[in-house]
């Protein structure tokens, strides 16, 4: 990847494009010497195998681009243009691709939107792009996409945890979470339940991830 200007959009935007480049150079790094075995094992995603995680990786990495390079020509383009079942369709068709071509996938979409990032003008940052959700905010895709690649980094199942996690992500994404949480919950009712405070910070996360089970706390919802 090439970063052309290690500090895109200001301070802060630029932090989090290096920290999400970092995030990329990582996941690749610990992808080497994967093998067709390995991405056929079933993945800790219900019903994913590691190569269908792959394959969401790298698509969501394609749909990324696909809204920043329309905010770099002042267009607001989807990320997915066919929808859910569009989404859905591709990943199962690359779920099955040898281990190389996964790898490959993941590395070369990976690199391709950090490189926009870097190439993003004020224009582009203030620009907006349409998710399955609604209307995003440029700006915000870089943390987006850091979260994407740490989260499903360990949804992989094959050696990166929860507690590998960098602290300034734990902490960032806790704290993004709990309010989250906090505003799905009547007024009054909205602190984290004891047995949840009381959990190490990196498994507090994953289980507001929907990532693992605590017993006498109710399942949090997964994030996909």
């Amino acid at each position: 990847m090439h970063l052309v200007n290690s500090d895109p959009g200001g301070s802060q935007i630029g932090e989090t494009v290096l920290a999400c480049a970092d995030a990329q150079r990582r996941l690749v790094d610990h992808l080497a010497g994967l093998t067709d075995a390995q991405v056929r094992q079933p993945s800790l995603l219900p019903g994913w195998s590691v190569g269908h995680v792959l394959t969401h990786i790298a698509r969501n990495a394609d749909a990324f681009s696909r809204i920043v390079a329309g905010a770099q020509r002042g267009d607001v383009e989807a990320m997915y243009p066919h929808g859910a079942d569009g989404r859905s369709a591709d990943i199962e068709t690359g779920a099955s691709r040898s281990a190389a071509d996964l790898v490959a996938d993941v590395t070369t979409t990976g690199e391709r939107l950090v490189d926009l990032f870097a190439q993003c003008d004020e224009a582009a940052w203030a620009g907006s792009g349409m998710t399955l959700g609604g209307t995003v905010s440029i700006a915000e895709l870089p943390a987006r996409r850091r979260g994407e690649v740490e989260i499903h980094h360990v949804d992989l199942g094959i050696g990166y945890s929860f507690a590998d996690w960098p602290d300034d992500y734990r902490r960032a994404e806790l704290a993004k979470r709990t309010r989250q949480w906090a505003s799905r919950k009547p007024m009054g009712f909205t602190d984290l339940p004891a047995a949840a405070l009381a959990l190490p910070p990196a498994d507090r996360l994953a289980w507001l991830l929907g990532r693992i089970e605590v017993a006498g706390l109710a399942p949090a919802e997964l994030i996909g």
